[in-house]
């Protein structure tokens, strides 16, 4: 038996020394050092193989070393292996500090301060308590769950949207079709930190948009594709959102000359709210691999039929 990683071979060292230190009885190979394709039992890839299901014909778990499976092409991918998205400590504390400072930086007119900054123009502006702006998230996974339980600290009322209903203690949680239009309607900031489904791509768009109140702000840390570009510049210019915050994007990078390189109502960052940490990634993996061995379910187990 063999646990194969295929992604940054720089990170791969790390979990190399931790798999010889916590589990040294399951040999450790880093892609594309297989010198024996048929004793592969466990990959962890960001993207796997395209031959997947020849290549290695004894593969009994598919690891992504991202938090998404977007990426992962499901029509190669056998349908009776189980897929795991990575679930770590570290991807959800770099999420929640990433959208605290985004949301933060939104509430105290950052922004603001930095252009008038640039202008020379010192001038102050109204401080609005935190309980006065509303926050919602789209999405109540384990990271939306994170990030509200950090903004509610500050004060913000806090509200969750998600496919099913959920129950949060201090969060106003909302599902479904019937409960979008409650949840938008009462959100001021509003962070996307849905997966990408065939549901949800497209879905911050102008139908949306319209929704929130008028000068709403946009916090998009899920993937680019669930953006409509144009729809979020129209919504911009014409006064509807007053600022986006965007770590996400379709394609990345943007080409030279796209209109959110400059855009003086828009902040962008090159996909890096949270990053998966290769220490504490290590460790979930081989937490889920002694669960897999025990017949245990793992954490993180994809639901294919929902897409994440």
């Amino acid at each position: 038996m063999t646990f194969l990683y295929k992604s940054d071979p720089v990170r791969g060292a790390v979990w190399a020394e931790r798999f010889a230190q916590q589990l040294p009885e399951l040999p450790f190979r880093i892609w594309p050092d297989v010198p024996d394709p048929r004793a592969v039992r466990y990959l962890a890839a960001w993207e796997p193989p395209a031959d997947l299901a020849t290549r290695f014909p004894n593969l009994e778990v598919l690891f992504s070393t991202g938090a998404g499976i977007d990426q992962f092409d499901f029509s190669v991918i056998p349908e009776t292996l189980p897929v795991v998205r990575m679930v770590e400590s570290g991807i959800v504390n770099g999420m929640v500090e990433y959208a605290t400072l985004a949301v933060l930086s939104l509430h105290r007119d950052w922004s603001t301060y930095r252009q008038q900054q640039q202008e020379g123009r010192w001038e102050a502006h109204r401080v609005h308590p935190a309980g006065s702006r509303r926050v919602g998230v789209l999405g109540l996974g384990v990271l939306g769950r994170a990030v509200l339980e950090r903004l509610g600290s500050f004060g913000f009322p806090c509200a969750g949207w998600s496919r099913s209903q959920q129950q949060i203690a201090g969060v106003e949680c909302h599902a479904g079709a019937e409960g979008l239009t409650a949840f938008l309607a009462r959100t001021d900031i509003l962070i996307c930190l849905l997966p990408l489904t065939d549901s949800t791509r497209g879905i911050l768009c102008k139908p949306l948009f319209d929704q929130l109140p008028s000068g709403a702000a946009l916090i998009n840390v899920g993937r680019g594709a669930h953006l409509v570009q144009d729809d979020l510049l129209r919504a911009l210019d014409e006064g509807q959102l007053s600022r986006a915050v965007l770590d996400v994007c379709e394609p990345e990078p943007l080409p030279p000359g796209h209109a959110f390189w400059t855009h003086p109502q828009v902040v962008l960052t090159p996909h890096i709210a949270s990053m998966t940490q290769p220490e504490t990634a290590v460790d979930a993996v081989i937490d889920n691999l002694r669960r897999h061995q025990q017949g245990l379910p793992m954490i993180g187990l994809v639901d294919r039929a929902r897409g994440y």
